[in-house]
């Protein structure tokens, strides 16, 4: 299944530093989660993402994730049910920079997530609605107890 082989993905880059191609992978496996609890056949196989797609039923949010040099850039759209995974989008609701990827891989291992944490650290900056952040982050570390993260 390419899900599994996305979540593999995603474990092995745990395992070493933050690249350009993590937060994509991260990303890719919450759409590809987000799908699969969606689609009725795929439930079938699996429970690990029963209901998860209900996260994002009527939510619409569109996030940029990006460090300060732009080494690492990533988008996220949440509409009409569904999750689409972009490089770059111009019109975002909350736009998240990184002072560095270790910045970015201090965020995304710590236990608490806390986005004020990260700001106050001068290691981060937000632009528009911190909600936002609260619901991705509450999304991620969903889709990470799901897998066994």
């Amino acid at each position: 299944m390419p899900l599994d082989s996305e979540i593999e993905k995603i474990k092995d880059e745990f395992d070493g530093k933050v690249t350009d191609k993590f937060l994509e992978l991260l990303l890719k496996g919450m759409e590809g989660a987000f799908a699969a609890s969606k689609n009725k056949i795929v439930s079938i196989f699996t429970d690990k993402f029963k209901d998860y797609h209900k996260n994002i039923e009527g939510f619409k949010g569109r996030y940029l994730f990006r460090t300060s040099d732009n080494t690492v850039l990533a988008s996220a759209v949440f509409e009409n049910g569904d999750m689409d995974v972009r490089e770059d989008i111009d019109d975002w609701n909350v736009r998240v920079t990184f002072k560095n990827p270790a910045a970015l891989q201090d965020f995304l291992f710590s236990q608490n997530q806390d986005i004020l944490d990260s700001i106050l650290a001068n290691t981060v900056e937000v632009d528009g609605n911190l909600n936002y952040i609260y619901k991705f982050g509450f999304m991620a570390r969903d889709l990470r107890k799901r897998i066994g993260l």
